[in-house]
C-alpha cells in the first residue's frame, strides 16, 4: 500500500474515532424533557454539593408512561449538611455524601430515564412533566448546563433566587464537551426554585472501541510520517 493511500486511510480512521468520542446520538435527549439515547451510551456522575436543609438521595428512573422503576441508586446523603444551616445547609463529599461520589451508569438505547430527588419534602424528578402539582401541570424542579458557567452561575451560599434557571434545560451538548451541571430544587423554602439543594455532574464516557479506533489511526499517522521522513533522509 502507498504512502498517501495509508496516510488518508489512518486520517480517515482518526477523525471517525474522533467525532464519535465528541458527538452524541442522534435522537438523544438529556435535559428537563427526558434523558434518552438512540445507542447505548455511558455516563459518569460525580456529586458536587448539597444546599438544602432535608437529607436527600439522587437515583435513576426508567420511565413508562407515568410507571417509575428505580434502576441505579446514584447518592445519599447521611445528615443533611456538614453544620447546620452553616453556608446555607452546605454539605460537601466526605461530610453529607460519603465514599468516592462518583458513579457509572449505562443508559440503554431508546429507553427513557429520569433523575429523582428524594427527601424528607418528597420526591421530584429532573424531567419537568413528571412532577405534578394540583394543576395536574409539571414544574421544573432541575437545570441542566454547562458545568463551569452554570456552577459559576448559581449563588449557592445563600438562599437568593437563581433567576436565569429556566433557560438551562438541555444538557445534551455539554455532556460530550466537557461535562454537564445538573442541580436540583427540592421544593423547599416554599419551592425558592434556587436549583442548588442538591448538584451533580455528569459526563458520557466515549466507547473503548471508540477510543481504540483513535490510538489507531494516530498510530499509523505516526508510522506514516516516519516512513516519509526516512525516504526523505535516504
Amino acid at each position: 500500500m502507498n504512502t498517501k493511500l495509508l496516510s488518508a486511510l489512518t486520517a480517515t480512521a482518526a477523525a471517525t474515532a474522533l467525532f464519535g468520542a465528541g458527538a452524541p446520538a442522534q435522537a438523544a435527549s438529556f435535559g428537563t424533557n427526558g434523558i434518552t439515547f438512540g445507542q447505548n451510551q455511558d455516563v459518569q456522575f460525580k456529586f458536587n454539593e448539597s444546599h438544602g436543609a432535608f437529607t436527600s438521595s439522587l437515583a435513576i428512573y426508567e420511565v413508562n408512561g407515568f410507571a417509575l422503576t428505580n434502576v441505579a441508586n446514584l447518592f445519599s446523603e447521611t445528615k443533611s449538611s456538614d453544620n447546620g444551616g452553616a453556608s446555607d445547609w452546605k454539605g460537601t463529599l466526605g461530610n453529607t455524601v460519603l465514599g468516592s461520589g462518583s458513579a457509572f451508569f449505562t443508559f440503554l438505547a431508546n429507553k427513557v430515564y429520569t433523575l429523582g430527588l428524594s427527601s424528607d419534602n418528597g420526591m421530584v424528578y429532573s424531567t419537568s412533566g413528571l412532577n405534578l402539582n394540583v394543576a395536574s401541570t409539571g414544574s421544573q424542579q432541575a437545570i441542566f448546563g454547562p458545568s463551569s458557567s452554570l456552577w459559576n452561575a448559581l449563588d449557592k451560599e445563600t438562599t437568593a433566587t437563581f433567576q436565569a434557571a429556566g433557560q438551562f434545560t438541555n444538557g445534551l451538548n455539554s455532556l460530550f464537551n466537557g461535562g454537564t451541571l445538573i442541580g436540583f430544587d427540592d421544593r423547599g423554602n416554599s419551592n425558592d426554585a434556587d436549583f442548588q439543594d442538591f448538584t451533580v455532574s455528569a459526563e458520557a464516557v466515549p466507547e473503548p472501541m471508540t477510543m481504540t479506533g483513535l490510538a489507531l489511526g494516530l498510530g499509523g499517522l505516526v508510522a506514516a510520517r516516519r516512513r516519509r521522513a526516512s525516504k526523505t533522509t535516504s
